[in-house]
């Protein structure tokens, strides 16, 4: 019996070397093997339940079938130079943009940075309040709460009242485990207001998938006149946390509040999720809006761009563009990241950057909210700080949840993606590139707030750690690469 256990072993381990490297990175490679060879019998069942990274077939080509739908749509912005004064490798950028997430770059925009946490919510309670058509509400985590959430709820509930279409998803495993879970639903169904659960685990219903494959956009549009995205979820600031209660933790975030043609491609991202779990096609009037050469473009004079990313696309569109951005920069690169975990070809990207002369400054997190991905996240200081990194850790408890980096004087990027592994591969993000000195300005402005609440590590500082405290990064570095 013993001779056979090992003789099965030893086969899975031959077997899955020829099987795991398979379109897969070499360090993620190595870390599924790692720990096939350790657990074998346990290493295999992981690996056959979490190794595909892709959505369903379906979805996959309902997403395809979007993206040549818009497109079509807007070929007369093929050839717009909207930007004329930007260096060449902004038109690079937009350019991979539209190839990978098919939106293009428009122009007569109004964009307004948002830092307060409340204050964001009653932006969006009023502009909810002014809405005469629809309403549609997104957001990866929903946790009804008395103070911050049911404002908004009840100003959807108004809406309902009268004659508003409201229509609301959220991500089925991020908005479950907030405690609340059965009120909430119960009453936006009461109410009249249309929800889904975004990639639901429905295994009896045959909806199942990866269960770390999640829907992390946070996505706000009224009538198609005003949006709003970023990195906050429709919760209270302690995410109704009792231990981040105790301690005083908050999150700290950053959204916009737009207005002009970039609230249509965030609709049309919104309908595209919307679609992806119900029958309703809300595409058709959207892109024809969009592709529309009457639609109004004179909110403003901001300049930018959608992009969509996750694992319903064929390629990480999100890395794509951050590693094309920060090969680029000349001058200066701003990235506050809460949850900083690259691979490897981001964190070539910034070292490189850093060691030819570009000033990198990285904002993270003293002590972030998940252990394991903090001590992943501080396995890479000492290659950052060694490259010329400065980086900066935001005072604790608080956490810095903001996803953003400024490039030169030319480019903003800010949205619902972290700069890990998880939001490149496993997650549905959603990433605004914004143009122009005026919005990099103040951006810039946002995160010298950042860095009045941070302290600054230095390498002397950081190699006077404990070997233990290395050993536990380092073996965390290794899981977070497991995907």
């Amino acid at each position: 019996m013993w001779s056979i256990a090992v003789g099965v072993e030893l086969t899975i381990r031959i077997l899955m070397i020829g099987v795991v490297p398979g379109n897969r990175r070499p360090t993620t490679a190595m870390a599924w093997l790692l720990t096939i060879f350790l657990l074998p019998g346990f290493g295999l069942l992981l690996y056959l339940m979490m190794a595909n990274i892709k959505l369903s077939r379906r979805r996959i080509e309902r997403q395809s079938r979007v993206n040549q739908t818009i497109l079509d749509a807007t070929q007369h912005l093929i050839g717009e130079r909207w930007a004329p004064d930007a260096p060449d490798w902004v038109s690079s950028a937009v350019e991979l943009n539209r190839t990978l997430g098919a939106l293009p770059l428009q122009s007569g925009n109004a964009v307004e940075f948002i830092t307060g946490y409340r204050e964001s919510l009653d932006q969006m309670r009023l502009e909810i309040d002014k809405a005469q058509h629809y309403v549609h509400v997104q957001f990866y985590i929903i946790g009804l709460d008395e103070n911050y959430v049911e404002p908004i709820l009840d100003a959807l509930e108004r809406a309902v009242e009268r004659g508003v279409k409201v229509r609301v998803l959220f991500d089925h495993l991020g908005t479950i485990r907030v405690k609340g879970y059965r009120s909430l639903v119960k009453r936006m169904s009461t109410s009249g207001i249309l929800w889904r659960r975004m990639l639901p685990l429905a295994p009896f219903q045959r909806r199942w998938r990866r269960p770390d494959l999640r829907n992390h956009r946070k996505i706000v549009v009224v009538d198609g006149s005003v949006a709003f995205t970023g990195s906050q979820n429709l919760i209270e600031p302690g995410y109704k946390r009792a231990s981040a209660h105790a301690i005083g933790r908050q999150w700290v975030e950053l959204m916009v509040k737009v207005r002009g043609p970039l609230v249509t491609s965030l609709d049309v991202v919104f309908a595209t999720d919307w679609s992806q779990e119900t029958d309703e096609d809300l595409l058709q009037d959207l892109v024809q809006d969009h592709g529309d050469e009457n639609l109004d473009t004179d909110a403003g004079e901001d300049i930018g761009q959608l992009v969509p990313s996750g694992p319903g696309f064929d390629a990480e569109n999100n890395l794509r563009l951050f590693n094309t951005l920060i090969y680029s920069a000349t001058e200066r690169l701003s990235i506050t990241s809460p949850y900083f975990v690259p691979d490897d070809s981001l964190l070539y990207a910034i070292t490189t950057a850093a060691q030819r002369g570009v000033a990198v400054e990285l904002f993270v997190c003293e002590k972030g909210d998940q252990a394991l991905v903090q001590h992943a996240q501080q396995s890479y200081y000492e290659a950052l700080l060694r490259a010329g990194v400065r980086i900066y850790r935001y005072h604790a408890p608080a956490v810095l949840h903001s996803k953003c980096m400024a490039v030169d004087d030319e480019v903003v990027v800010m949205g619902s993606s972290n700069m890990d592994m998880r939001s490149f591969s496993l997650n549905l993000e959603i990433t605004l590139m914004l143009l122009g000195a005026d919005l990099v300005s103040e951006l810039m402005k946002v995160q010298d707030g950042y860095r009045a609440n941070s302290t600054e590590l230095t390498l002397a500082q950081w190699k006077q750690r404990s070997i233990f405290s290395r050993w536990i990064d380092n073996v965390a570095r290794l899981s977070a690469t497991l995907q």
